[in-house]
């Protein structure tokens, strides 16, 4: 049932080290719920009971909050061989933390956290692996939400591009780098009015920090980009 979707689902951080017929085998004893949403269709909403870790199959999906004034912003992006939900998975408060929506058509495989932290009936190897791989990506996430934490301490508008830019530089090692956003939901992600992202990066471009066409950035002079964060 779940071949379709091998090639992708081995490279999900939930399922490293777990070769594909072992794959097939353990998702078959685990059976998670595989679902179809159309784009723009709402997965989840925030306060809702929460179903299991969502794993995408194909698509991609986006992570939203509602604010007191009722504007959505988003705050992350998960495509294909992405998970979400991971951080609600083991807590007392069975609810969605935050609102899903299909970016696109996607489909998307449901795994109850239950599931996850005991063994599977078969007992099969890989289900270990799977448990520490779990443990693995909570633990990620604990240091992704520091560097969150961080970025709403900057200020300015410029340090929170600047801030964005050297990360999404040293996470790939790339100095020319798409944004997987549009303006409007990078502008949301960073917590800035889409007019103030704009005028930033036209005013780094002016300065010969970076290039861009599009998505597509290249800094020109990182060091200069990383002491704006001094």
């Amino acid at each position: 049932m779940f071949r379709e979707w091998t090639n992708i689902l081995c490279k999900c951080d939930l399922f490293q080290g777990i070769d594909s017929d072992s794959l097939n085998t353990m998702l078959s004893c685990l059976k998670p719920n595989l679902k179809q949403f159309k784009q723009r269709e709402l997965i989840a909403v925030a306060g809702q009971v929460f179903v299991g870790i969502g794993i995408v199959a194909s698509g991609s999906v986006a992570l939203a909050r509602e604010t007191y004034s009722g504007n959505r912003i988003i705050i992350d992006l998960v495509g294909e061989g992405g998970i979400f939900g991971e951080s609600a998975a083991f807590s007392e408060d069975k609810t969605w933390p935050v609102t899903v929506i299909a970016q696109e058509d996607s489909t998307l495989l449901f795994l109850p956290a239950s599931k996850l932290a005991t063994s599977c009936s078969n007992i099969c190897g890989s289900h270990n692996r799977l448990i520490m791989n779990t443990l693995g990506i909570l633990s990620r996430e604990v240091l992704s939400l520091n560097s969150k934490i961080e970025n709403l301490a900057v200020k300015s508008n410029r340090g929170k591009v600047g801030r964005y830019l050297i990360e999404t530089y040293h996470q790939g090692h790339l100095a020319h780098f798409d944004i997987p956003m549009k303006r409007h939901q990078l502008a949301d992600f960073l917590g800035m009015p889409r007019p103030s992202l704009s005028r930033e990066l036209c005013l780094m471009r002016d300065e010969g920090l970076i290039t861009f066409r599009g998505n597509s950035i290249k800094l020109e002079d990182i060091e200069a980009i990383e002491k704006i964060l001094e």
